[in-house]
């Protein structure tokens, strides 16, 4: 096992297993957690002897609580730019990988923690998931996630769950075709595993070009969504609005410790 900084990085068979390691903040990202992903992400892409890819995340709380918002409460509309268009490069690592990407869900899975599940070819949960877009509660813009929520949902149960902010248990996500299988919390990395070695074993060409083809299909949007994304955090960063949200979560987060 080769662990870095953030995430912890193992091959199990022609799967190679990235676990997000932040469990004592419900391994929320950071910008080196983020970098340190793709970076895994483009060696498991260079290695031959793997043919597909599964994320974790450490602990029984959560898969990935979204941003952790130590990094960015203070951020004014110039940071948020610039914060924003690191993320278009993160997602894409997800879009443009050639190898079927399997994501084991456990726990939480909100915000662009959320979008990233979603941008997994498929998902594994257990009864105790929660998955939502509840940027909205904290005074933050959701651009990226309506796109890809929009793809597989439609508008209507879109708007819903970005204007309330509300969470989906796992029945619910799995009822909507969120979530592909739902087992118990002690099987959803095995089982993830099991699917990732199954789709490991297929032909390697058809998978990629199947892969690249789903991937040009959205990709116009997947764009669009991205440069408004920017656009819009900046306007609402300058409201001040989620520097004020954030800091009382940050503030309540610390009570609750």
């Amino acid at each position: 096992m080769q662990t870095t900084h953030d995430i912890l990085v193992e091959t199990n068979g022609q799967v190679r297993v990235i676990t997000l390691n932040r469990p004592h903040r419900l391994n929320a990202w950071t910008d080196s957690m983020r970098a340190e992903v793709c970076a895994a992400f483009s060696e498991a892409e260079c290695d031959d002897s793997i043919g597909a890819i599964v994320i974790t995340g450490s602990g029984e709380r959560a898969f990935c609580s979204g941003q952790d918002f130590n990094e960015v409460h203070d951020h004014d509309a110039q940071t948020a730019a610039i914060w924003m268009a690191t993320w278009e490069k993160f997602f894409d690592v997800f879009r443009s990988a050639s190898k079927p990407v399997v994501a084991a869900l456990n726990g939480l899975a909100v915000g662009s923690a959320f979008q990233v599940a979603l941008l997994c070819d498929l998902r594994i949960a257990h009864p105790g998931v929660r998955l939502g877009q509840p940027e909205i509660n904290q005074g933050v813009v959701s651009i990226t996630g309506p796109w890809i929520m929009r793809e597989m949902l439609g508008l209507s149960r879109t708007v819903e769950l970005v204007l309330t902010g509300r969470l989906m248990d796992c029945e619910e996500s799995a009822r909507l075709g969120l979530v592909h299988e739902v087992v118990s919390a002690a099987e959803v990395l095995p089982r993830a595993l099991a699917i990732a070695e199954e789709l490991a074993a297929k032909p390697r060409t058809a998978m990629q070009r199947n892969k690249a083809w789903l991937r040009q299909l959205t990709e116009p949007g997947f764009r669009e969504a991205a440069a408004e994304a920017i656009r819009a955090h900046a306007d609402v960063f300058a409201s001040g609005e989620p520097s004020k949200h954030m800091k009382q979560f940050l503030k309540s987060d610390v009570k609750h410790a």
